[in-house]
């Protein structure tokens, strides 16, 4: 009977410590690793977290995961240069299925610490990836995570969000005409309202009123996706003020207040490689599921 009441309990404490793991989102287990997870997102305590996340990578304790989650708590306590400096130092240990989720943390670190040239290098490289076919392991999809919800990612998509990083580290270096460029390749392959608004700005800043006003009616009209999302509405409201000007100006015809004439300073080979790249979209041609086709005339001048 004792025996059977020992095995009920230990059931219970199993069942209990498993409930608790998924609760939490914890990993199972004793390791630096687990009892970093456990500081992180339990007891709140980052530093500490941040010494078994150290304890974990020297280890070899699920290191991957280790270096990635360690640079985001980092992230969150300003300390943005060192973990930039950790990746850089450490991710030789991590396994080649870790590489490009670590490129995205780094992109995320570059952006918060204003490195603009190194997030845009970075940004080009991995759509040399795509180019290449080298991305998401060759697959034509893969898992992401987005507040503890999972979801597929396609390549199209994937491509059409990078190229959106893209467009706004050039709209921080207020290169409008790059920022212009790379946004109309980003909506040609999956247009949504938040690139478009972007996009409108871009035109804005040159003085090419038209178009601007053009894009925004678009998403003004609810044509493109998330032309609904509350945060999105403010600013469209604030474009709509940067345009009043101009709209004025149609009623009232004055002085001119800009030319719909626009000079792109991009690399023409960055230009004409995107134009190919997206012109020549077979996703189902081959097995390894290239999204942007061999191009050899562009393959050494390809700026992205």
């Amino acid at each position: 009977m004792k025996g059977g009441k020992r095995e009920k309990n230990e059931e219970a404490v199993d069942a209990a410590s498993v409930a608790y793991h998924v609760l939490h989102k914890l990993p199972s287990g004793d390791s630096p690793y687990v009892r970093a997870k456990h500081l992180q997102l339990v007891e709140k305590d980052p530093n500490g977290a941040i010494v078994e996340f150290w304890k974990a990578i020297n280890m070899g304790d699920r290191v991957d995961s280790a270096l990635k989650d360690m640079a985001v708590v980092m992230k969150q306590q300003d300390r943005a240069e060192e973990a930039i400096e950790l990746i850089r130092s450490f991710r030789e240990r991590c396994s080649k299925q870790a590489q490009e989720s670590l490129d995205n943390v780094l992109i995320d670190l570059y952006k918060k610490c204003g490195k603009l040239e190194e997030q845009i290098e970075l940004l080009k490289q991995k759509l040399r990836m795509i180019y290449q076919g080298e991305a998401f392991n060759g697959k034509p999809t893969k898992t992401a995570r987005s507040h503890g919800r999972k979801f597929q990612v396609t390549v199209k998509q994937e491509t059409s969000r990078i190229l959106g990083n893209l467009g706004w580290a050039y709209l921080q270096l207020k290169n409008f005409p790059a920022a212009e460029a790379v946004y109309r390749k980003a909506q040609e392959i999956d247009p949504d309202a938040n690139k478009a608004c972007n996009l409108c700005l871009c035109l804005v800043k040159q003085g090419r009123y038209k178009e601007a006003n053009t894009v925004l009616l678009e998403v003004m009209e609810g044509k493109l996706l998330g032309s609904n999302d509350p945060k999105l509405l403010n600013r469209t409201n604030e474009l709509v003020q940067e345009l009043e000007p101009w709209r004025l100006a149609q009623v009232h015809p004055g002085p001119d207040l800009g030319s719909d004439q626009g000079v792109v300073s991009l690399e023409d080979a960055f230009i004409e490689g995107l134009d190919q790249l997206i012109n020549q979209w077979t996703p189902s041609r081959s097995r390894r599921l290239p999204v942007f086709e061999e191009i050899s005339t562009y393959r050494d001048q390809l700026a992205c």
